[in-house]
């Protein structure tokens, strides 16, 4: 196999628009993560937008409208999340897990329910996010079939992780917020309030959340399948922790896990057997999840290894 059916300007643009809602769930995340709480409910929050986008695109005609209906409804869900975890003290990985047993339970229901379909729904006059062309930068090598021709959400994604390079770095919530998730009962001494920041974060999150599952249903396809995310909330979860919760680094992480899933799609039509491809990029997550616990185990030996030592010494003298 040639590597260059493989590697070439097709695929740029696929791994752009692969990346996007990974990208989106993974800034959700890391919203949450910088105010101390461990989202593990992205899965549930996408799977969510994408049928409610279908759902309202379907009903009005309009992608638009379908994406403000997947933002309102991820925000939805992500109360309730917010209330369990904030307000009631509830564990927030036993939350996040329910709320995404919840999301598919919910939308394989609802899915008989409203659309009178099981397993999938596809209406080839429903419209999808109409694909954004720009002829000034189609003529641009490698940046024109990469970015040309992408979906509005496209743009939003990247367009939000410089703002919120500058929300958390330079501006007084993004001091609030990290304050909030380093120590919650020190930023509440001085004024913070905690309570509502980490609220925030969480509607933060699912508004987030809820674009990324827009862009899955109306932007890289135009239906809806049953479990349609496949994992990616939690590939986005690992995302942020890959990334330490900086958005450059969870728009590397997010590149790469992108990138693996726009090889896999290739690879497809490479006679390649089905099982090996879909299993690429779980397999960059679990690769990716091991590097990161390796470089924490080994800090943590290094910081016990300075706490010992000066006993040591003492010991010896």
């Amino acid at each position: 196999m040639d590597a260059g059916t493989i590697l070439d300007a097709a695929i740029l643009a696929s791994v752009v628009r692969l990346v996007s809602p990974i990208l989106l769930a993974a800034l959700g995340g890391l919203l949450t993560e910088r105010a101390g709480i461990f989202n593990v409910a992205l899965e549930g929050l996408m799977l969510t937008g994408s049928f409610a986008a279908v759902v309202a695109t379907s009903r009005t005609g309009d992608p638009a409208i379908g994406v403000l209906v997947a933002v309102l409804a991820a925000m939805a869900v992500a109360l309730v999340f917010a209330i369990v975890v904030v307000d009631l003290g509830g564990d927030a990985i036993v939350a996040g897990l329910a709320i995404n047993l919840l999301a598919l339970g919910a939308t394989t229901f609802l899915m008989r329910a409203i659309l009178g379909v099981q397993g999938g729904y596809y209406d080839p006059t429903m419209p999808g996010l109409a694909a954004i062309e720009l002829p000034f930068l189609a003529q641009v090598p490698v940046l024109g079939p990469m970015f040309d021709g992408q979906t509005i959400l496209v743009w939003v994604a990247l367009a939000l992780v410089g703002v919120l390079q500058v929300l958390l770095f330079h501006h007084p919530f993004g001091i609030r917020l990290r304050a909030v998730g380093e120590d919650p009962v020190a930023a509440g001494s001085v004024g913070v309030r905690v309570r509502r920041v980490q609220y925030l974060a969480v509607l933060g999150s699912g508004a987030l959340c809820g674009l990324a599952g827009a862009q899955l249903s109306l932007g890289i396809v135009t239906q809806f399948v049953e479990g349609m995310t496949f994992g990616r909330g939690f590939i986005a979860l690992v995302a942020v922790m890959f990334g330490r919760a900086h958005p450059l680094g969870v728009l590397g992480a997010s590149v790469l896990f992108g990138g693996a899933y726009a090889v896999a799609v290739r690879l497809q039509g490479q006679g390649i057997p089905s099982q090996f491809v879909n299993m690429l990029p779980y397999l960059a997550t679990i690769v990716v999840l091991v590097v990161v616990y390796g470089r924490a185990a080994s800090r943590r030996r290094a910081r016990g290894a300075l706490a010992e030592g000066p006993a040591e010494v003492e010991v010896a003298t």
